[in-house]
Formats: structure tokens, C-alpha cells, sequence
């Protein structure tokens, strides 16, 4: 018990140490390259940081828990929008742009339609599975495609204002890490991020073994809160970075990567025979809190406001209400 309690609280101070390295690297590499935060977010971090959600997924599957991945997966896509978002807009305001509203918002939302259908007959078979991959690569696919233009434009109006002052220019590149040094802090930040959040997981789940808490629950919970740290930290870190775009980019990546890659890993290895309780109560809290997400953001899209505090506010109530209702139903 005592070691499990200590590999969570070194996990965690290696976890916010990793983290300022991770964002550090993938800011380098994004300036450099003159590619978009937003880009970087869905890919690098998104996907970086839902590491070690696969790998928890992929070992439950393999071990023959599958409810433990699904619960990890769904639980973990919970806590990004409820709680790391919530909490990264309470602390820093993020600016929601056209292509979010347009594009990514919209994806999000028909991947958890598609996954919630998916999960209507209460099982994941392995053609389920390979539906899902073959969406994953389409997705990222049309992201980068999409990104890059978006990036290129942006860029070009960058020239034009950095142009107005070429010393302040000259000064800010000379002050750009090589590329040697931001794919190094990216590496290490990664794995480790991968190996503290690990750590953590295995703490808990001892902890929550001992207490005689259910597979779901252990998932839908102490693993998923503990996966989805990475997500957290870097989220919060590139907010108080001013990097907006690569934290709202990290969560719908991240999210994006979960539903598709996390569930259809699992579900390939094994099919998955699911509680009626997910899709009746997990899968349904996904959904809402997503279309919850997608109203929001268009409001202060629309409104041309910051996605702020309010919103934050009204995003971690709703991780209370979900964590409340999650309780209820394990103590009827």
C-alpha cells in the first residue's frame, strides 16, 4: 500500500516536470518550422499525451479486461473536456477560432455519434474496431492537410508584421532553440510523461484494488483521471505558455485518439461485451458534455468573447455532477 502511495506522488512531480519539457519542445519545433500551435496540439500532444491511455487500453484488452479500456477510454475523453479543459479556461481564457467552430468541433462531435452507435447492441466487435482505425488515419489525414493551409496563410500575415520591425525579428530567432534541442525535450517530456503517468495508474489501481472497487469503476475513474494527467499538465502548462491553440488542440486530439485509436486497439485484440450502464450512462455523459462543448465554443465564437471562466465554471460542474452520478450508481 505504502509503495503504491509513492509511486503516485513521485509520479506526479516527474508528470509536471515532464510536461514544461514536452510544451517547451513542441513550441520550438512549432516556430521553427512556422507550423500551427493548433497542429501540434492535435498531433504531437494530442496523440503524445493519449500514449499512455493506449498503452493501459492495449494491456487490459490483451489481459482480458476489456471493460477496463473502454471504461479508460470514455472516462478519459470525460475528464479532458469537463475537467482539463474546465480547468485550463479558469486559469487562462482561450480564443476560439473560425476552424475550431467549422471544422474540429463538428468532427469531434460525429466521432462520439459514431462510437455511441457503435455501442448500441452493447458490444464492440473487431469489423467495430477496424472502422474505427480506418477513421483515425482518414481524420489525421484531412488535420494536417487542412492545418497546413490554414498554417501557411497565417504565416504569410506574420511575414508582413514582422517585416515592420526586421531587428525584433533577427533578435527572437537568434532566441529559437535548434531543432536538436526541441525534438530532444519532445522525446524525453514524452516518455517521461508516458512512464510517470504509468506509475501513477499502477499506484492507483493497487489503492483502488485494496478498497474492492469494481473493473469499470477502477477505468472509468482512478485509471482514466490518471491518464488523462498528461493531457492536464500540458494542457495547463501551454495555457500559461500563451499557446491557447495547443491546448484546446491537445484536447480534441486527444479526444479524436481515444474514441478511435484507444477503443479500436482494444477492440481488435478482443472484442468487447460492454455493460448496458456504459451506454446508458458513460457514453451518454461523452456525448452531452460534447454537444455542451460545441455550444460554448460557438456561443463565444459568435459572440466574438474568449472562452472563459464561464465556461470553465460550467465544464468542471459538470465533471462534479457526472463524478456524483458515476457514485450514485455504484452505491444503488
Amino acid at each position: 500500500m505504502w509503495l503504491a502511495a509513492l509511486a503516485i506522488l513521485i509520479g506526479l512531480a516527474i508528470l509536471v516536470w515532464s510536461a514544461d519539457v514536452f510544451i517547451d519542445g513542441a513550441t520550438a519545433l512549432a516556430k521553427k518550422f512556422s507550423v500551427p500551435s493548433f497542429l501540434i496540439g492535435v498531433l504531437i500532444l494530442g496523440i503524445g499525451t493519449s500514449a499512455p491511455e493506449m498503452v493501459v487500453s492495449v494491456l487490459a484488452a490483451v489481459e482480458g479486461s476489456p471493460e477496463l479500456a473502454l471504461g479508460n477510454a470514455y472516462g478519459s475523453n470525460i475528464i479532458n473536456i469537463a475537467l482539463v479543459l474546465g480547468a485550463t479556461v479558469l486559469i487562462s481564457p482561450i480564443i476560439i477560432r473560425r476552424g475550431i467552430v467549422k471544422r474540429d468541433l463538428p468532427l469531434l462531435l460525429l466521432i462520439t455519434i459514431i462510437a455511441a452507435w457503435q455501442l448500441r447492441d452493447g458490444t464492440l466487435s473487431q469489423a467495430d474496431g477496424i472502422v474505427l482505425l480506418v477513421l483515425l488515419v482518414t481524420v489525421l489525414g484531412l488535420q494536417i492537410i487542412m492545418s497546413i493551409r490554414e498554417g501557411y496563410h497565417e504565416h504569410e500575415d506574420d511575414v508582413v508584421v514582422a517585416n515592420a520591425d526586421s531587428e525584433l525579428s533577427e533578435n527572437l530567432e537568434n532566441l529559437e532553440p535548434s531543432v536538436t534541442r526541441g525534438l530532444v525535450s519532445l522525446f524525453i517530456g514524452m516518455l517521461m510523461l508516458v512512464v510517470s503517468s504509468r506509475a501513477i495508474v499502477w499506484g492507483a489501481v493497487e489503492l483502488a484494488t485494496l478498497w474492492g472497487l469494481s473493473e469499470l469503476i477502477i477505468g472509468l475513474t482512478i485509471v482514466a483521471v490518471g491518464t488523462s494527467l498528461p493531457e492536464l499538465v500540458s494542457s495547463l502548462s501551454a495555457a500559461r505558455k500563451g499557446e491557447h491553440d495547443m491546448a484546446l488542440g491537445n484536447i480534441i486530439g486527444s479526444n479524436i485518439f481515444n474514441t478511435l485509436a484507444v477503443v479500436g486497439l482494444a477492440t481488435v485484440i478482443t472484442p468487447i461485451a460492454a455493460d448496458p450502464v456504459i451506454l446508458s450512462r458513460d457514453v451518454m455523459a461523452m456525448g452531452l458534455l460534447t454537444i455542451l462543448l460545441v455550444a460554448l465554443c460557438v456561443f463565444a465564437f459568435a459572440t466574438k468573447r474568449q472562452f472563459g471562466r464561464t465556461s470553465g465554471a460550467t465544464l468542471v460542474l459538470f465533471f462534479v455532477g457526472y463524478t456524483a452520478w458515476l457514485i450514485q450508481s455504484v452505491s444503488i
